[in-house]
């Protein structure tokens, strides 16, 4: 990979990382590692990323928002590696940057301001968020809760909690949102 400093977010991605770093680990049982030589390619590790990414959300029947946000966060992750292997990596071609992990995949809407809380669900997991999208996805969910990060503002937990109170669900659906 040509950036290994590039930020990963969530769960997916955390799952990403540990997949690469325990792909090439020795084991002691027979035919435990891959066939693929030590010294991968690139595009062997992005197609070997993809493989294992359709494997964990091929199947998406019980899954929930948080499901939904983790896939589609891996997914991108497995995308951006085997774009980037094939040298096809889009530049600045998108007029938004990257959003955050809390914005849902059919929100159009930019991020507004850093990553200030988390939202968590009944089960305790969690996405990150800027004020904006967190406030959607909190509005969104059933018993969900913010807790603001440490460098976030004070008060900034309360102040999305409030406006996800006047925030329809989905508000992205609606025309002009």
């Amino acid at each position: 990979m040509s950036n290994t400093h590039e930020p990963l977010y969530g769960e997916a991605a955390d799952r990403v990382r540990d997949q690469l770093h325990n792909s090439t680990a020795p084991s002691t049982t027979l035919g435990a590692l891959p066939p693929a030589p030590i010294e991968s390619t690139e595009l062997q590790t992005a197609i070997r990323v993809a493989r294992r990414m359709l494997l964990a959300y091929g199947d998406i029947t019980d899954f929930d928002v948080f499901a939904y946000a983790q896939a589609h966060g891996g997914l991108r992750e497995a995308l951006r590696i085997l774009l980037r292997a094939l040298g096809a990596e889009p530049g600045n071609e998108r007029q938004a940057g990257p959003r955050c992990p809390a914005a849902h995949p059919e929100d159009p809407s930019p991020c507004r301001g850093p990553i200030v809380v988390t939202i968590l669900d009944q089960a305790n997991a969690g996405a990150d968020g800027c004020e904006h999208h967190a406030t959607r996805l909190l509005a969104s969910l059933t018993d969900g809760r913010p807790v603001a990060k440490p460098d976030a503002p004070a008060g900034i937990a309360l102040k999305v909690f409030r406006a996800a109170g006047h925030t329809r669900p989905f508000a992205w659906r609606e025309a002009g949102q």
